[in-house]
């Protein structure tokens, strides 16, 4: 099983965001049995919390469901368990490398690193700007360039 997760700040707005789309992408193109998604924060803040309402507005409009999920917080283990872990910015990159140490087991990059022609590097959080579009519409691009490489990656 390939095992893929998502990390922002507080796990309930990009992070959470990219694991529906990632998953309903996944499921589109079969590979449900192949991969499995999830998502986690850096913080504590929002543990146990479901995504933020911009996130579950804009997802609802895609027939894109959240239902189940709840914030947590990205543990070291999971860097262990996990062979892509995808970051929404350079700070939870960052976190996650010192987290990781020397020698992590999974592929930790930024979820804009797989869009080539990208002018952003970051994925902006809309908790504080309020452009859940904006983020959407990066991420359902981020997420579709990932799986690509995923499937080319790992042959499927």
């Amino acid at each position: 099983m390939i095992r893929v997760l998502f990390v922002c700040l507080g796990n309930i707005c990009r992070s959470p965001m990219a694991e529906a789309i990632f998953r309903s992408k996944v499921e589109l193109a079969g590979l449900s049995d192949k991969v499995e998604v999830d998502s986690a924060g850096t913080g504590d803040w929002h543990v146990g919390e479901p995504p933020h309402e911009g996130t579950t507005e804009i997802l609802s409009k895609e027939n894109i469901s959240t239902s189940g999920m709840k914030a947590r917080q990205v543990k070291k283990l999971d860097l262990d368990q996990f062979e892509y872990v995808v970051a929404m910015d350079a700070a939870n990159l960052g976190e996650l490398h010192e987290m990781a140490g020397m020698q992590p087991l999974a592929s930790v990059s930024r979820l804009m690193d797989y869009v080539t022609d990208s002018e952003f590097d970051d994925v902006p959080d809309p908790y504080f700007e309020g452009n859940f579009e904006q983020v959407y519409e990066m991420v359902t691009v981020g997420c579709e360039k990932l799986l690509e490489h995923i499937r080319e990656d790992k042959g499927i």
